[in-house]
């Protein structure tokens, strides 16, 4: 064949496109395996921050093994209907009406005592936004909080997942004078809407993630308030 034909080039390249993709497909998929334990261990860490535990690389899974002491999975009525927490989308129930939710609960044994960690998911500026959030045993003080995003502006919306915002979070309640009250993020200075709610201060300059972190927590926390009361009692 002649290799200065455009039928030899034309063959040439279609050879060389099935070499690479099918070298790449088999990557993709001998790796598979390892990426999702990878996306796991990071997801144990995340959980595990958000109750002031910090595990390393190496340390995760173990750490997590030993605190995290059980997993159930609650309705909206503060039902169990489950025990695989893990199992469970978050970005797909938060899409759900709350009625028909699967809730997810790590119940996370810290030297402080029993933390209830509850996740949330929502939408920040440029991308979705997630976190954990660490609930005491008495069904209403947050001890804890973490939170992450997916593309939000460096230095702006991204301070979410500094310490500096998610310790605000320490120490608030979620119920005030026997009313459940989700914790708000606002502009600082400003006061919640929600009478008696307690609240954070805001990312300067990051209004609108800001905002998303607020919006998340009410709509992911709120269906755990039958939960909660249980706890509480």
């Amino acid at each position: 064949m002649n290799k200065q034909s455009n039928v030899y080039t034309v063959i040439y390249i279609i050879v060389l496109v099935v070499i690479v993709g099918a070298g790449l497909a088999v990557t993709s998929m001998s790796l598979k395996d390892r990426q999702q334990d990878n996306i796991n261990a990071d997801r144990m860490r995340q959980i595990l921050a958000s109750a002031h535990l910090t595990a390393t690389d190496g340390n995760v899974i173990d750490l997590f093994n030993k605190c995290v002491t059980s997993e159930v999975v609650v309705n909206s009525k503060g039902e169990v209907i489950g025990d695989d927490a893990f199992g469970i989308n978050v970005e797909k129930q938060s899409k759900l009406p709350a009625e028909e939710r699967q809730l997810p609960v790590y119940i996370c044994q810290t030297e402080q005592g029993v933390k209830y960690i509850l996740p949330v998911y929502g939408a920040g500026l440029w991308g979705p936004i997630w976190g954990y959030v660490a609930v005491d045993a008495d069904g209403s003080t947050i001890y804890g909080a973490y939170f992450s995003h997916q593309g939000e502006t460096p230095g702006l919306g991204a301070e979410i997942e500094k310490p500096a915002f998610s310790d605000q979070f320490d120490g608030k309640q979620l119920f005030r004078n026997g009313q459940f009250v989700p914790v708000e993020v606002v502009k600082k200075g400003m006061k919640p809407s929600a009478q008696d709610a307690d609240y954070v201060d805001g990312i300067s300059g990051g209004t609108i993630t800001s905002k998303g972190v607020s919006a998340m927590i009410d709509d992911c926390i709120t269906p755990y308030k039958a939960y909660l009361e249980t706890l509480k009692n």
